[in-house]
């Protein structure tokens, strides 16, 4: 699987994926990528890029919506 094939609907499957991993407390997120790779059929590579975007946008898509 490479960036092209990562696509928004996958990407968004995984950010769920890891959302509830991260909840679980099954593991530090810094070692999540594995769990990509096992999960999603990744490369390591492909694993780390979806995880480091999982965390640079992790606050934006969990603000909450106050009004």
């Amino acid at each position: 699987m490479n960036a092209e094939r990562i696509d928004r609907v996958n990407k968004e499957d995984m950010f769920e994926y890891l959302d509830n991993l991260r909840e679980s407390g099954v593991t530090n997120m810094f070692g999540a990528g594995q769990y990509l790779v096992n999960t999603f059929g990744l490369r390591t590579n492909e694993a780390q890029e979806v995880l480091l975007d999982w965390m640079v946008t992790f606050e934006d898509r969990h603000k909450e919506v106050t009004g």
